[in-house]
C-alpha cells in the first residue's frame, strides 16, 4: 500500500542536530511534522518555522518522552492536530558519562527512561493509528558505540541494546500490518554548532575509513528513504551511517 495522501511524522529531540534535519527533510518530502523537544521550545519553534516555510504543517509539543504520562498526552496533542501518526522517529536520547561503580539509581533510570522508554511509550500510542492505516513508519536510533559496549556509559549501552531489540520485535509483530520498523546506528555526526573546521576530523573520525565526521543531511537522507514507499521491503534491520567504522 502506498504513503497516505496526507501523511504526518512525529519527531522526538527535533530541536537541533540530527533531529531538526530529520524533521525538514520529511517537510521537503511533503509531511506534516510534529517537533518534539523537552526544555528549548525556541529551538523547536524555529524548527516547526523551517518547516512551515517548506509549505509542511507542524506542530510543537514540548515534553520528556520518557515520561509515560508526557507521551501519552504529546502522542494525542499530534493526533488531534494531524489525524493521525503515519512516521514516527524516536531520536530522542541522553548520553551521559558515569563510571559504572559511580553509577546512581536515579542515573541509571533515567538514562533507560529516555532513551529506551521513550521509544516504548511513543510506539506504543501510535501503532493503533499506523495499524488502522495499514502503512506505517518507525524509525529508532542506536549508535555506533552504544551498541558496541562504551566505558562509562553502560546506561545508554543498555537502552541501545533494548531499543534494537524492540525494534526487531516490533517489526516481526506489525509487518503484516503494513508497518515497518528500523533502526539507525549513526556514527559521530557533526553538531548545528560545530565550529571545527571543516578539514580537522576528531581522533574518532581520524579512526574512520572516510575520515571525516558525518553530516545530519546523511542521517535524514537515509530516514527519508525508510519512511518512503520504496523503503517498504526494509524492515527489522539496523543500518549504520557511521564513514565505515563498527557497525
Amino acid at each position: 500500500m502506498p504513503r497516505p495522501d496526507r501523511p504526518s511524522a512525529f519527531v522526538t529531540g527535533a530541536g537541533r542536530n540530527i533531529g531538526r534535519a530529520i524533521a525538514l527533510d520529511l517537510a521537503d518530502r511533503g509531511f506534516a511534522v510534529a517537533v518534539n523537544g523537552s526544555r528549548d521550545r525556541a529551538a523547536c519553534e524555529q524548527v516547526a518555522g523551517e518547516v512551515r516555510a517548506r509549505g509542511s504543517e507542524s506542530l510543537v509539543v514540548m515534553g520528556d518522552v520518557g515520561d509515560a504520562a508526557a507521551a501519552a498526552r504529546m502522542a494525542d496533542e499530534a493526533l488531534r492536530a494531524f489525524g493521525s501518526i503515519h512516521v514516527l522517529v524516536n531520536n530522542a536520547a541522553i548520553r551521559p558519562d558515569s563510571p559504572f561503580l559511580d553509577l546512581s539509581d536515579d542515573q541509571w533510570r533515567r538514562v533507560l527512561a529516555v532513551d529506551l522508554d521513550g521509544a516504548f511509550y511513543l510506539s506504543r500510542a501510535v501503532l493503533p493509528g499506523m495499524v488502522d492505516a495499514g502503512w506505517g513508519r518507525i524509525v529508532n536510533f542506536t549508535g555506533m558505540n552504544a551498541m558496541h559496549g562504551h566505558a562509562g556509559k553502560v546506561h545508554v549501552s543498555v537502552a541501545k541494546h533494548g531499543v534494537w531489540g524492540m525494534t526487531k520485535a516490533l517489526a516481526k509483530e506489525f509487518g503484516a500490518a503494513g508497518v515497518t520498523v528500523n533502526a539507525i546506528s549513526p556514527g559521530p555526526i557533526r553538531q548545528d554548532d560545530d565550529t571545527t573546521p571543516l578539514g580537522q576530523a576528531t581522533d574518532m573520525a581520524a579512526r574512520l575509513p572516510l575520515g571525516r565526521m558525518g553530516y545530519a543531511r546523511e542521517v535524514s537522507a537515509l530516514v527519508g528513504y525508510l519512511v518512503s514507499d520504496d523503503g517498504g521491503f526494509t524492515t527489522g534491520q539496523m543500518i549504520a551511517v557511521n564513514g565505515g567504522g563498527q557497525t
